[in-house]
């Protein structure tokens, strides 16, 4: 990995995210939870948005069993297993875009330096260590505004190669695709391609201003009708509000996606959200566990910041409807040794597995 890896941030003192609405009283949300439980176990059924929206307000004490319903739905929906990503930054800063959390712009005076795209060798390594940790994935992620031709012809170089080598499955990163990319990418392998909406619509332009949502969205769409798996993700804690959370997971669920990785900000010295709180453990189940009873069959993904966000708490979100985690580093921060989260899982009897998309 990269010489620009940072440690995760500490010591930030969190805050709640604000809502439009009050919380439930101990009551009203022992009916809430009751009530998703008959949809999500018994009926086989989507939550409404409205029904989203009261299980997002129930009080604090109250995120325990929230959180046992996530497992419960997630086991139902979903089975018992875990699957285990790696990604690798195969070309690392000098993006041209100004995602405000992201130190790989260029845009931002950051510890992150452009590199030019690792050579075969390295990428190859890099794979056969994931799947020597019982992997299934691994995920190729580039910093870039979208693919130039060069750029496209080295990625399907890559995947069947490293398809052949490490016997994994391969994911791309390389964000906003045109339809003749997406068509090349699904006809040249590429099991799933990652593009995050990352937040609300309405707060996107607070985030990022040199793309729009809706390019987001188109290439969402054009993954999936190129035969791809769609990963499409969601960060946590930039200052978007409770009512704004909810409008993402309704925009994930509108895009279908096979896989949700589920990132908590962990601010970048240099970055406009650099000075940003980090989300509290206890926020972060409470938004686990939505994610999982608004999407109750995606591969819900352990990503960027659960170190710094739950800290002690980690284990505690495998049991809050995660089902899917990465080992190792991030793409500019150092994560927990694989061995560590391996024992987690260990510990947790979960069983690693390769899962797809779930019917």
């Amino acid at each position: 990995m990269s010489d620009t890896l940072q440690p995760v941030a500490l010591g930030r003192k969190p805050g709640p995210a604000a809502s439009s609405r009050p919380g439930l009283s101990p009551q009203e949300a022992r009916t809430a939870i009751r009530a998703g439980e008959v949809a999500l176990l018994d009926e086989r059924r989507l939550l409404t948005e409205d029904e989203i929206t009261d299980l997002a307000h129930v009080p604090d004490a109250s995120v325990n069993s929230l959180a046992a319903l996530a497992h419960e739905v997630r086991l139902a929906w979903c089975g018992s297993e875990v699957e285990v990503e790696g990604i690798l930054s195969a070309k690392t800063g000098g993006c041209p875009e100004d995602c405000h959390f992201c130190s790989q712009s260029s845009q931002f005076d950051t510890p992150v330096k452009a590199t030019p795209f690792l050579d075969t060798d390295e990428v190859l390594a890099a794979a056969r260590e994931t799947a020597a940790l019982g992997a299934s994935e691994f995920c190729i992620v580039l910093a870039v505004r979208g693919p130039d031709e060069r750029t496209l012809q080295r990625i399907l170089e890559l995947v069947p190669i490293v398809r052949a080598d490490a016997g994994l499955n391969v994911a791309v990163s390389a964000g906003i695709l045109s339809e003749d990319q997406a068509r090349r990418l699904g006809e040249g392998g590429v099991h799933r391609y990652n593009h995050n909406l990352e937040t609300a619509e309405s707060y996107f332009p607070e985030v990022v201003t040199t793309h729009s949502y809706d390019e987001r969205l188109n290439t969402c769409r054009l993954v999936l009708e190129n035969g791809m798996e769609l990963c499409c993700g969601a960060l946590l804690g930039m200052g978007e509000t409770v009512d704004q959370r909810i409008e993402l997971l309704m925009a994930l669920r509108s895009v279908d996606p096979s896989e949700v990785p589920l990132n908590f900000l962990n601010p970048r010295p240099g970055t406009p959200l650099g000075d940003r709180q980090v989300v509290e453990p206890l926020e972060a189940i409470r938004w686990i566990a939505l994610f999982r009873l608004a999407l109750p069959s995606v591969i819900l993904r352990y990503a960027g910041g659960r170190e710094v966000t739950l800290r002690e708490l980690q284990a505690m979100g495998m049991t809050s409807g995660i089902n899917a985690l990465i080992v190792g580093n991030y793409l500019t921060t150092l994560g927990r040794t694989p061995a560590e989260d391996l024992q987690m899982l260990a510990d947790l009897r979960m069983p690693i597995g390769a899962l797809s998309a779930a019917l």
